[in-house]
Formats: structure tokens, sequence, C-alpha cells
């Protein structure tokens, strides 16, 4: 739990416009050890692969970031709509990251602009290299004023999308440090 505060306050500080400890992997209790992928990683973007079999599972991870943003705005870790595109350990930690934003009174506006390519994939399996821009999402307080002076930014997110009972869903997710791409 230590390790979660700890990856949690480091995903404040450099994506800021990320829901408190939402997003990091690997060290809840129960994920399926999602890692940052390896420097240099080819990614092969869905613009190069108009045909790609694999356009719902990019469309499930683009639909998880709006989803995280709807929720976001009046944080509710009790919305059916995170299990929309969410599963395993991505769900929980969306979960825990609202709960922690209820607690500290913190709201986010705007919305994360997700530019996802495949890295690798099987029939039930999407591997997802992201650079995901927060510029424009950013977290505030209940009375309008900002929560604090870091400015939102551009990061990598490492994802792994799964089909679950035919459906794909974000299973893991790891977020790198702001300005990371």
């Amino acid at each position: 739990m230590v390790k979660v505060r700890r990856r949690v306050n480091v995903l404040l500080v450099g994506a800021s416009a990320a829901v408190t400890g939402l997003l990091l992997v690997g060290c809840m209790k129960g994920s399926s050890g999602a890692k940052p992928l390896p420097e240099g990683t080819a990614v092969t973007t869905a613009s190069r692969t108009p045909d790609s079999e694999y356009a719902e599972a990019l469309a499930a991870y683009r639909s998880w970031w709006r989803d995280l943003a709807a929720v976001s705005v009046s944080p509710d870790p009790g919305s059916p709509k995170l299990n929309d595109h969410a599963t395993g350990g991505a769900l929980e930690l969306m979960k825990h990251g609202l709960k922690t934003a209820q607690k500290q009174e913190v709201v986010t506006r705007g919305a994360p602009r997700p530019d996802p390519g495949i890295v690798s994939a099987r029939p039930d399996k999407v591997v997802i290299r992201d650079c995901v821009d927060g510029t424009g999402w950013l977290q505030y307080k209940r009375n309008g004023e900002l929560r604090n002076d870091v400015p939102g930014s551009h990061f990598k997110a490492d994802a792994t999308v799964r089909r679950v009972d035919g459906v794909w869903k974000v299973s893991d997710l790891y977020m790198h440090e702001a300005g990371s791409c």
C-alpha cells in the first residue's frame, strides 16, 4: 500500500490531470503485473493499419478515457459507467482514485486526448503504447480554483486491452511521468 501511495503522488505531481492514484498498475494487489514497455518498442498506429481487426480494442481504450473523464467531473467510484470499458487492475485503480478524489474534494475538468498505437496484438489481447495529451485535463477544488499550479502535460501510457466475454476492456494501465512523450 505504501508503494501505491508513492506512485499516486508521482502521478499527481507529474500528470496533475490524472485522478489521484487512479491509473498506476503493478503495485496494487490483484493487478496482472503491467509494466512500462521497453524504450524503443515499435508501435503500429491505428492510422497505419486501417483494416486492423483490433480497431474495436483501440475504440474500447479511447472509450475508457472518455468514461474516466466523465466520471471524474463529479467523482463517483460506484458509477456503473466504470465497468463499460474497464476490468481487473484498471477498474480497481479507477475506483481507488475516484474515492481519493472524493475525499480530497477535487473534480476534474476537460478531457485527456489519447493517441494510441498497437505494440502487439493477439485475438484476445492488445498491448497499446500511447502519448496522452493531458494539457486540457486538470484538477480543481470544489470552489472552482485550480488544485495546484502544476500544468497538465503529455505522458506515455502503456495499456493492455483484453477481450472479456466478447467485449474489449482495459485491464492494465501504466502511466509514465509528465513530459515522457
